[in-house]
């Protein structure tokens, strides 16, 4: 896939399709690794979130795994892939630049993208698929999910942004206390720790994912990018220079063709029909 060209397709990595209008769907297609992360899958993984970024008519952005044994499990370390392995080890700084061209990088694509975004949780979400599904905004699990940190049982690091992310989300004793124990949740304790937007049954959470998707849809767009953005950088900056950023932010929507329609729809009692004008 290439940026500009989300569309349905499939890939021994990704599988990628639109399940209703304004609404992306990005599948991690590894079951049989339980979807663990390859590097060939990261490359493919930025293409895609780049191809939902740039596409004016998607809205959100659902992500999840294929099967229902994992969302994904972190990095793979089965040894599948000794000739990448190898040269990653062989060339200097080589673990640090597949870090920063890999998942860093689909991490850090998700948390810029000005597109409401869920992940979707059957099964596993640990150490680095934990921190991927914390990249999104939003993180529906089936009642049966389990989330955790287990990078540290094995010498690794929660090193694709959980030990920025996970904090911020659980608060630092909670966050270091998983990492560094290496803890794995239930859905109800990671929802209760702050780690789960929603828990929902198994079998209607697909249903849910999608309704929510659905209806960030067919919100305004310009006001749903902009209030993302806003928020996101709310968290690094003082409040008045957050005011300043709405102040230049109104004179987007104010102005629109969609706060027009909203007032109209609102006065007509109607359903607004919002253009992203």
């Amino acid at each position: 896939m290439t940026a500009g060209a989300f569309g349905d397709s499939a890939s021994e990595t990704l599988i990628c399709d639109r399940p209703a209008p304004g609404v992306a769907r990005i599948t991690l297609n590894r079951p049989q690794a339980m979807n663990a992360y390859s590097f060939a899958m990261t490359q493919e993984l930025q293409a895609a979130i780049a191809a939902c970024r740039d596409d004016d008519n998607l809205r959100a952005l659902i992500l999840t795994g294929a099967g229902t044994r994992a969302f994904c499990t972190g990095g793979d370390i089965s040894g599948d892939a000794p000739e990448h392995s190898a040269a990653v080890a062989a060339a200097p700084m080589g673990h640090g630049r597949e870090m920063r061209e890999g998942m860093q990088a689909v991490v850090l694509m998700l948390r810029r993208l000005d597109k409401p975004s869920i992940a979707m949780i059957r099964g596993y979400a640990v150490a680095g698929g934990l921190a991927l599904a914390c990249a999104c905004d939003f993180r529906l699990a089936g009642e049966s999910a389990k989330l955790g940190d287990t990078s540290g049982r094995v010498g690794l690091l929660p090193d694709e942004g959980g030990a920025w992310l996970f904090p911020r989300l659980m608060g630092l004793d909670r966050a270091l206390k998983m990492t560094l124990l290496g803890e794995v949740y239930d859905a109800p304790t990671a929802a209760g720790l702050g780690l789960v937007t929603e828990v929902v049954a198994d079998d209607a959470l697909e249903a849910r994912t999608l309704e929510m998707a659905e209806a960030l849809a067919t919100r305004a767009p310009l006001a749903v990018r902009l209030s993302k953005t806003m928020m996101l950088r709310a968290g690094q900056i003082s409040l008045e220079d957050s005011m300043i950023d709405a102040q230049h932010a109104v004179m987007i929507t104010n102005p629109s063709a969609d706060v027009r329609e909203g007032i109209a729809a609102f006065r007509e009692k109607r359903p607004a029909r919002f253009e992203g004008k």
